[in-house]
């Protein structure tokens, strides 16, 4: 008989389900979206329009299909270009054993770090103009910080293991050592960052869309329905409560994923009997 103790796939099914909403609207949306039809009345119910119209009368279903895109696809571009900035920096002032090469490396990022990342976004969109990309670049750039920072210390205490002196007295590379050896040790540890950061990284570009920043002011963007529909949240609440719903199931379903593979890491199984 055995007795394997699983993990919890209900968590996973549930957090799988929450994100998947958000991201199959956001990325099949536009192409279910067809043409728009005549403008009606403001904040307003019927005439075919499922969830009402928003403050220009036009289809608040429409316009959420049509405007997760640029939300998720900055989001989850600015996460994946702070780590390619970060783990390379983050790894090399670890293992590196020149405190020129780790003050110069960590240093600068200390001097950003100290700026609130939305006032940094804000005083580079009064000079530019960033688009879409412009945007998730700036949002990239302000969690680099953070995140080298919690490469470093996750790196430093796996290079501060002995297998890690016995891969060098072996002459191993390093690459080796720095990717094969401390890269997979810190794997749990950036996971657990990433489920965190893609939180603040959605706020961030949601904000910042919702000041009108990246997106003109009547894109289809969650954010921007979220900011130009508020003022008839009692008439016609739709248009405010699905597009912030569906930010905060990303976050959520994105955090309950990371959450569930942890746990199935720490699960420990029983033997066979």
């Amino acid at each position: 008989m055995s007795a394997y103790l699983h993990p919890r796939r209900g968590r996973v099914a549930l957090a799988l389900l929450i994100v998947a909403v958000p991201l199959a609207l956001a990325l099949l949306g536009p192409l279910f979206a067809g043409e728009p039809g005549p403008r009606a009345t403001s904040f307003t119910f019927g005439d075919g329009h499922w969830l009402g119209t928003d403050f220009v009368g036009r289809d608040v279903w429409r316009q959420t299909l049509l405007g997760g895109r640029s939300v998720v696809i900055s989001a989850l571009a600015a996460t994946a270009l702070a780590y390619l900035v970060a783990l390379p920096v983050g790894l090399t002032a670890a293992l590196t054993h020149r405190r020129w090469l780790e003050e110069t490396l960590m240093r600068p990022l200390d001097v950003l770090l100290a700026v609130p990342s939305l006032l940094l976004i804000l005083l580079v969109a009064t000079v530019l103009e960033p688009g879409v990309l412009g945007l998730a670049l700036l949002v990239a750039l302000v969690n680099v910080p953070d995140a080298a920072r919690i490469v470093r210390a996750a790196a430093a205490e796996a290079a501060a293991r002995p297998a890690v002196e016995a891969l060098r007295m072996q002459g191993e590379s390093w690459w080796r050592i720095g990717v094969g050896y401390v890269g997979r040790s810190m794997l749990r540890t950036l996971a657990a960052d990433a489920g965190v950061r893609l939180t603040g990284v959605l706020y961030l570009v949601s904000t910042a869309a919702f000041l009108g920043i990246g997106v003109t002011p009547d894109a289809a963007d969650w954010a921007v329905m979220v900011d130009r529909n508020r003022t008839g949240l009692w008439v016609q609440p739709w248009a405010v409560v699905v597009p912030a719903l569906l930010i905060v199931a990303l976050t959520m379903g994105g955090n309950l994923l990371v959450d569930a593979g942890l746990r199935k890491q720490n699960t420990p199984r029983r033997k066979r009997i």
